[in-house]
């Protein structure tokens, strides 16, 4: 080992997430060399936010290997796509058989997969890590979800763990799975926090729109449901937001534009959902959702000549309809992580992954967007039942949406009498009510598509034998074997 090498691992990138997981790595008592693309940035940083800590800086991705203990670990910041390539295409030249290189950022899963395998013919091991929890969580506890090489987890594992949020005593970070389980655990938490956040967003509207509440208002319910079931990050700081006030006195939140950005991973959630025929239908609306927002033109045009409710406002028992509000939020909740959870499951036999959900569960628990004292319940839900087929089917959930369900139907119908649209709590009750049903109306899909397309059907009392009909008596008995509608 070259005198020179004195870091534990390295950390390539220096926007805030990057400083601030350094900063954190720092304060756990592990040494790291820094790095960015712009030299000045890694001389700034030291100079300024790591002054004083034991952080070193590199100026060439080949000093920073240089300064790296072996196995050398390098942790890449930087933004996901043709960037990640990039870097490791430099790094490669000044690593050797063993080394770890882990990518930290937004990647798309199949980025991971794919350099994983390239990674391992090259005697390299890779991890894709999602890392969750914006600036403060890389600073004082992100939720961090690695996989890939598993042979680089007993190097990562004293770091990332001390570094990590820490839920029920245990760290939120654990080996999620094989080559790009990481990053796909990552994007399918990103998509239930798209959910969260419509639903959420959907019970402000109806607040403020059908009760006609003020913003204090709705922040005091918001404030008493974070102290129920709901109790959760993201109902804190709409809670927080309710209260804020801009300058003049008058709420800051109904200034913004109602236009919603998105990065693409709600997007990527919902699209895998798709091509795995799993029915992940809340995070599909939370995503249209966003698309309809960004149309705002559009819609100002539409409210103008669009009849709906005219001036409707709910007349009903407002206390009764904040909790059933609450208790309809509380079930399409579960609904939505139900559905998160069958397409992990999806994903995991498609790639051939194992995966551990209450493990999962349990690193989402802390440090990241979506924490709440709600993942303890799934991660029970898991411990007592591995192998459980569905969420909705465990004792406990299966009693919540029991005991929630008059409150979700009344709010569900109470939002398409007042024309306020509520698309992630309506699909999501849409959803239940399907998963429950023994017989949907699919038998006359497959005879509508065995009348135009001779795509056969099969029976009832003789599944696995494909039939077609001739319903018209002017086809023929011939039956399609290649079109699939």
């Amino acid at each position: 080992m070259s005198s020179e090498a004195v870091a534990d691992i390295g950390l390539i990138g220096l926007a805030v997430m990057g400083q601030n997981l350094i900063l954190n790595m720092n304060d756990h008592g592990f040494k790291v060399c820094a790095f960015n693309r712009t030299v000045a940035k890694v001389d700034h940083f030291l100079a300024n936010e790591a002054k004083g800590t034991e952080i070193v800086g590199a100026h060439s991705v080949e000093e920073l290997c240089r300064k790296l203990k072996r196995p050398r670990k390098v942790m890449l910041l930087v933004k996901a796509g043709s960037a990640v390539d990039a870097f490791i295409e430099q790094l490669l030249p000044h690593l050797e058989k063993g080394d770890i290189i882990i990518d930290g950022g937004n990647s798309h899963f199949p980025d991971s997969i794919r350099r994983t395998k390239e990674l391992e013919a090259k005697g390299l091991l890779f991890v894709g890590c999602g890392v969750s929890g914006g600036e403060e969580g890389a600073r004082y506890g992100p939720s961090l979800m690695p996989g890939g090489s598993e042979a680089a987890w007993p190097h990562l594992k004293p770091i990332f763990q001390a570094i990590a949020a820490k839920a029920d005593g245990q760290p939120c970070c654990d080996w999620v799975g094989e080559t790009g389980a990481g990053h796909y655990v990552k994007m399918v938490h990103n998509g239930i926090e798209y959910g969260d956040m419509q639903m959420i967003c959907e019970a402000y509207q109806l607040l403020r729109d059908g009760l006609g509440l003020s913003h204090a208002q709705i922040g005091d319910i918001f404030d008493a449901w974070n102290k129920e079931e709901l109790n959760s990050f993201l109902i804190e700081i709409t809670r927080d937001i309710m209260r804020f006030n801009d300058t003049d006195g008058k709420p800051l939140v109904e200034k913004i534009r109602d236009t919603a950005g998105q990065k693409g991973t709600g997007k990527w959630t919902a699209i895998s959902s798709l091509d795995m025929g799993v029915p992940v239908t809340l995070i599909g609306e939370a995503v249209y959702a966003r698309c309809l927002s960004s149309i705002k033109d559009e819609r100002t045009r539409a409210s103008k000549v669009l009849a709906g409710p005219v001036g409707k406002k709910f007349e009903g028992n407002h206390k009764q309809f904040v909790t059933y509000l609450g208790q309809a939020l509380y079930a399409a909740k579960i609904i939505s992580y139900a559905q998160g959870f069958m397409l992990l499951r999806e994903a995991a036999k498609e790639f051939n992954w194992h995966l551990n959900y209450g493990g999962i569960a349990l690193m989402w628990k802390g440090g990241c967007i979506i924490r709440s004292a709600f993942l303890g319940d799934i991660k029970n839900a898991y411990v007592s039942n591995p192998n459980i087929e569905s969420l909705m089917f465990d004792p406990f959930f299966q009693k919540a949406l029991a005991n929630a369900q008059d409150g979700w139907r009344y709010v569900a119908s109470q939002s398409v009498l007042l024309g306020i649209p509520a698309p992630a709590i309506t699909t999501a009750l849409s959803f239940y009510d399907g998963y429950r049903t023994e017989h949907l109306p699919a038998n006359l899909l497959q005879a509508q598509r065995d009348y135009f397309g001779a795509h056969t059907y099969e029976l009832l009392d003789q599944p696995g034998k494909y039939i077609h009909t001739n319903w018209t008596g002017r086809g023929g008995n011939v039956s399609s074997s290649t079109y699939d509608a």
